[in-house]
């Protein structure tokens, strides 16, 4: 399989209204950087934390269609807020080069008890690019469940895709758990950030054995990686510095970590989720 070139634009984003902005910022990607092969952007890039039908998947889709095609390049635009049947996910579309809606990745855990009224999704997404491998996707909070990027990976993402939006002081945890999360699936670990008024900056992507590839600043940034699933497929075969095989590991054993050892009493002692209260 041939090397793959991504673009992940951590863009100056404004807090809502932000299609002028990455549509330009793409058309120049494109043309100083003719190699790309696919770009991906922030979680809300357009919209922001805005639930406006103005900025739901429905209305803008089409308009990324046509930047797909016309760049000829594989398009994540980041997620929206999609309205359908009463209910609101947060969902990012996977665009071809042919200007085809080829999936959705819908964020799995709501950041709550902030993202509220959000329903979550519930199967993994994984895409095929011919002649180059497979790609998964999962959205800012997902990172935080280690469960998601495991099916992924057991789905048989050779790089993960990691639209965020953090604006938190927690940024320095999310960095140190996208490269475990590269080291446990044993895969490229792509995490884009948004940057500007949305969010921090710091974005990070990481090698199939955790190394660090690259780490962003908190200012805008275009961050060009290229991705060889051939060599992903030789760590998973023999393991990380010739050492840990964990997805076969848990091929091989998956029934220790299933229903019945869940312990529910304690669980439920936790209480609710909640925004917490002074002490």
């Amino acid at each position: 399989m041939k090397p793959f070139s991504i673009a992940a634009l951590q863009l100056d984003l404004n807090y809502s209204e932000n299609y002028e902005l990455v549509a330009e910022k793409s058309y120049e990607v494109c043309k100083r950087y003719p190699w790309v092969q696919m770009i991906v952007l922030s979680e809300l890039a357009v919209g922001g934390s805005s639930r406006s039908l103005e900025f739901c998947l429905e209305k803008q889709l089409p308009k990324f269609q046509e930047i797909a095609k016309e760049l000829n390049v594989w398009y994540i635009p980041g997620s929206f807020y999609d309205h359908v049947n009463d209910e609101v996910k947060n969902v990012a579309p996977v665009i071809s080069p042919e200007g085809n809606l080829v999936t959705t990745c819908s964020k799995t855990y709501p950041f709550l008890p902030y993202e509220k009224g959000i329903t979550p999704g519930s199967e993994p997404c994984t895409f095929e690019v011919p002649e180059v491998g497979i790609f998964g996707m999962h959205i800012c909070y997902d990172l935080w469940f280690p469960e998601t990027s495991r099916a992924l990976a057991m789905n048989g993402a050779q790089v993960i895709l990691h639209p965020s939006l953090t604006d938190t002081c927690d940024r320095d945890e999310e960095k140190i758990m996208a490269r475990a999360t590269a080291i446990q699936q044993q895969c490229y670990y792509i995490d884009v950030n948004a940057g500007g008024k949305q969010g921090r900056g710091l974005s990070i992507v990481l090698g199939p054995e955790g190394e660090i590839l690259n780490e962003s600043s908190a200012g805008e940034e275009v961050v060009l990686i290229e991705v060889d699933t051939d060599r992903v497929d030789r760590v998973r075969k023999r393991g990380i510095k010739g050492l840990g095989q964990p997805l076969k590991s848990f091929r091989d054993n998956p029934q220790p970590f299933n229903k019945d050892t869940i312990n529910d009493n304690y669980l439920k002692n936790l209480g609710k989720i909640d925004v917490p209260e002074k002490d």
